[in-house]
């Protein structure tokens, strides 16, 4: 039985997208998720969703208990994962407000627990993860995107930095040269996880900002993301609506 997972970024975690929502607490071995999960459906599909930040936005990127949030929708029988996030744009060719259906990261995370397999003691386990991003899960995204007329990019490299700060002007430019075409604080980090408990897993960025490589710009401040960011927000959420139409 298909059953979606949506990890909700910034201000995309509204339950009132599920029809008859409730909220549930659960545990994990790795401490409980950020948020409790709203549990519902969308076009009678069964659909479990966290806030990667916590209800209130309480959680900074390196507070976020990503393993507790894979974990958590694994143990309810999640079988796609489906994930939302602002991020800043490395290419003068994405705009904000456009959305990236992401198919790369470049981890430059430091402090986070990123695997499940922290120890060998009981096997040794190496993830395959030339892939992260399910292919599937990828084109129903950008289909959906194509068919609602909402500017998307099909196909880009997500950079994951620690935050909470954000880039030096040096760092915009090495990102860039990297190969980045987005950056944000959480996406390679999830990816990661959900692909060592084998739940496939795709994400829509939304682009909000240049972060600091484009001069003739201000450098990316939370306010500026936010008003980017609230001008597209219903657009994240009929997207979502739409792919989960079409998930079998």
């Amino acid at each position: 039985m298909v059953k979606i997972g949506i990890i909700g970024g910034s201000g995309l975690d509204d339950p009132e997208i599920l029809l008859d929502p409730k909220e549930i607490e659960v545990d994990t071995p790795y401490g409980r998720p950020t948020s409790p999960l709203s549990v519902g459906t969308i076009h009678g599909k069964m659909v479990v969703l966290v806030s990667r930040h916590g209800k209130k936005h309480q959680n900074s990127p390196s507070e976020i208990n990503f393993r507790a949030n894979i974990f958590a929708l694994k143990k309810q029988g999640v079988t796609h994962i489906l994930a939302t996030t602002a991020c800043g744009s490395l290419k003068a060719g994405i705009g904000k407000g456009d959305f990236v259906i992401i198919d790369q990261f470049i981890d430059f995370t430091r402090l986070r627990k990123n695997t499940f397999w922290e120890s060998f003691e009981k096997g040794t386990n190496h993830s395959p993860m030339a892939d992260p991003f399910d292919a599937t899960l990828r084109k129903i995204l950008h289909d959906s995107a194509i068919e609602l007329k909402l500017k998307t990019h099909y196909g880009g490299t997500v950079v994951t930095i620690e935050g909470p700060r954000f880039s030096t002007r040096a760092e915009s430019r090495m990102f860039q040269a990297w190969g980045g075409d987005v950056i944000n604080m959480s996406v390679a980090t999830e990816a990661a996880l959900a692909n060592e408990v084998k739940i496939p897993y795709a994400v829509v960025a939304m682009s909000t900002d240049y972060d600091c490589w484009k001069e003739d710009e201000p450098p990316v401040s939370w306010e500026e993301i936010i008003v980017v960011f609230n001008k597209n927000v219903e657009n994240v959420k009929k997207l979502l609506v739409h792919a989960i139409g079409r998930i079998e």
